[in-house]
């Protein structure tokens, strides 16, 4: 059995008298890519600095990395890395000059060796003089996970780190967090992009404070219950905007061309949707998508007004 990287229960905390993380348990296995889905404002970050000592909980306890949250917050930060969704390096230096200042930071031995491996383990070797501000999205990218893992930390933290990449960029990103979790090093990334929550080995959404949801993205999809359908025909606006007054219809999504239809009665749902339609329109079920659901998430969530990421 693996041991955990993360365990943690009832975790709580409060800015300017709002709730921005409520009720939060969660266990982390060691070598597990761990995602945190949920809308703008909902606590995703506050909950994952909550987990890893970077922030005090009002109420709640736990260990990260077998280091007790409160009491060994700064033990915990010799072994993490943290990735902002904010490129937060310095633009007027290189690759090589960034990195070798981040290595004088943690105060690493041989930092010209372990810089000069980094550079090599990500691809950056003939970057390695380019100045940081000029390197695009998918490049600044990895000279941010080059940074670190720089003190070859047990836990990365990743804040949206796919924000604004093209998806070759973004694929290539992924490929080395298996790689990484293969050799062990957790990781606790949120992310709005359902391609990259699926690539997680488990979930957890958290949407205003609350934890929803949590496990395997096949298990989240399952507990919900839905049932969905998927109509083709013209006007599909205006019979979405007739299936949505209809009880029997949980949600009704537009993907391009195609409406997407759940409920969680499937002979009630099938019965309404072709009351509203006829045979000018190709109805069929579909397998209910991690999209579907976190739309359905997200709507039945109820916002409190809070703080925080």
């Amino acid at each position: 059995m693996k041991s955990l990287a993360i365990d943690v229960a009832h975790l709580a905390k409060s800015f300017a008298g709002h709730k921005v993380v409520d009720d939060v348990s969660l266990t982390v296995e060691r070598g597990e890519i761990y995602g945190f889905l949920g809308p703008n404002g909902s606590g995703k970050t506050t909950s994952i600095r909550l987990m890893c000592g970077l922030l005090t909980p009002d109420a709640g306890s736990g260990t990260c990395l077998g280091y007790d949250i409160r009491r060994e917050s700064a033990a915990i930060k010799r072994h993490v890395g943290y990735m902002t969704q904010r490129f937060s390096f310095w633009e007027d230096l290189s690759i090589r000059e960034n990195l070798e200042f981040v290595a004088r930071l943690y105060e690493i031995p041989n930092r010209r060796s372990v810089v000069e491996q980094a550079i090599v383990k990500l691809g950056l070797t003939g970057r390695a003089k380019q100045l940081a501000g000029t390197l695009s999205g998918g490049w600044k990218q990895r000279l941010a996970l080059a940074a670190c893992m720089l003190h070859e930390p047990e836990l990365l933290l990743l804040d949206e780190p796919t924000a604004g990449v093209d998806p070759t960029a973004r694929r290539e990103f992924w490929d080395e967090l298996h790689g990484l979790a293969a050799q062990g090093i957790s990781v606790l990334v949120s992310t709005h992009y359902m391609d990259e929550a699926e690539r997680c080995h488990k979930l957890a959404y958290i949407a205003y404070g609350k934890l929803l949801a949590k496990g395997t993205a096949r298990e989240i999809v399952a507990a919900q219950g839905l049932t969905t359908l998927v109509l083709h025909g013209s006007n599909l606006l205006d019979i979405s905007a007739k299936l949505a007054k209809r009880p029997e219809v949980a949600q009704t999504v537009m993907f391009g061309s195609a409406l997407h239809i759940s409920g969680k009665d499937s002979a009630r749902l099938m019965a309404v949707v072709q009351e509203e339609t006829h045979e000018a329109y190709a109805l069929e079920p579909i397998e209910t998508s991690l999209e579907d659901v976190f739309i359905y998430l997200m709507q039945q969530a109820k916002d409190n007004f809070g703080v925080g990421a």
